[in-house]
């Protein structure tokens, strides 16, 4: 009680200590929310798929930020090679669509619709592709363009027919578009060009032995089976994308540290007095420390549990204002920042403590 006594001799203080503490920790929350749903919209077009294996061009190991060219006649041999039992080609390009007169980047994706591999990996509204005159767009590019299913979009000289909407598609930096492989291979102007196979093997088959056996036929290619591709995916994900969040999460620590420490340091000059009178009157060293650890622990619960209660309406105005921008949150990640506020609360306190060492028994007679 004599620690919250102190906090609230200045109510407007405590205030701003506490709304700034929150945006410390709304930050640091809507970060971990950001990569989460990052980490899924730029994976998840792997992670969805059904294919055992997936075969590229020799060196690349993703298709983030790899480059991999394959032809027609790889499909061919692909087929022949014993124990698969299908491979199915996907063309993967960026390209501009012209959307309410403004051009918008696409990361567009050119698969076989008779097999599906390659597709989208969820439609949320509408229907999937079915000829080479229509497209299925991701909804957080749909959102920002205030597009919808039966409008049309222009690449190059073509006029595409928007007829669904497709979720785990958002890359964040870029969104999936999805067309049939011929639409793409026009548009890219060169009609036996893939990206990659999709490759399924019979059942019984090994895959293991399968994969051998396709980079015996066609030694220009690299082959990964599903588990290691995307963990070379989510690997160039986080190599391209996590050390900007963890810079900016340090510095929102850094920033937290600073107004706590800042603030019990403050209190404590201010309580100078009163804490001279306590030593003067026997109080243990212990009872002053114990004071300044309850009033960084009250300041950071306080900010923590703001954060977490105005986090909700937060995302969704960044998400209506920004439809590219998504996130998702999970009770691991409160946990996560919850603890790391808990040690940024400590160390704190900790520095702020060192100030009482310099406090004398005598200074209540001064």
């Amino acid at each position: 009680m004599y620690a919250l006594r102190i906090l609230t001799r200045q109510p407007v203080r405590c205030v701003l200590t506490v709304a700034g503490i929150a945006l410390c920790v709304l930050l640091m929350l809507f970060l971990l929310a950001v990569y989460r749903a990052v980490s899924t919209g730029s994976v998840e077009y792997v992670r969805s798929s059904n294919a055992d294996l997936w075969v590229l061009q020799r060196s690349a190991t993703n298709i983030l930020r790899g480059s991999s060219m394959l032809s027609t006649p790889h499909g061919i041999v692909l087929r022949q090679t014993e124990g698969v039992a299908t491979a199915s080609p996907v063309l993967l390009i960026l390209s501009v669509a012209m959307c309410r007169e403004a051009g918008a980047t696409l990361f567009l994706a050119g698969y076989d619709v008779s097999t599906g591999m390659g597709g989208p990996p969820k439609i949320v509204a509408g229907r999937g592709v079915e000829n080479d005159d229509e497209i299925v767009l991701d909804r957080s590019f749909a959102a920002k363009w205030n597009i919808a299913p039966g409008d049309a979009i222009r690449i190059q000289d073509d006029s595409l027919t928007v007829v669904g909407l497709s979720g785990g598609t958002n890359a964040f930096v870029v969104q999936y578009g999805f067309s049939t492989i011929r639409r793409v291979q026009r548009i890219l102007g060169h009609p036996g060009l893939v990206t990659c196979y999709l490759v399924t093997v019979k059942p019984g088959a090994d895959p293991a032995v399968v994969r051998n056996a396709i980079m015996e036929d066609l030694p220009g290619v690299e082959v990964f089976d599903r588990r290691t591709f995307l963990a070379n995916n989510i690997q160039e994900m986080e190599s391209g994308f996590l050390p900007i969040l963890y810079a900016i999460a340090a510095i929102g620590g850094v920033v937290l540290t600073s107004i706590l420490t800042l603030l019990l340091t403050v209190i404590i000059l201010e309580s100078r007095r009163d804490f001279a009178v306590m030593r003067a009157l026997g109080a243990p060293d212990g009872i002053l420390r114990r004071v300044i650890c309850s009033q960084a622990l009250m300041l950071s619960a306080a900010g923590t549990i703001t954060a977490a209660l105005f986090f909700p309406s937060f995302a969704a105005a960044v998400e209506w204002l920004t439809p590219e921008v998504s996130t998702q949150a999970s009770f691991v990640q409160t946990s996560a920042v919850t603890a790391v506020v808990f040690a940024i609360t400590v160390l704190s306190a900790w520095i702020a403590i060192r100030r009482l060492r310099g406090i004398y028994p005598l200074e209540a007679f001064a």
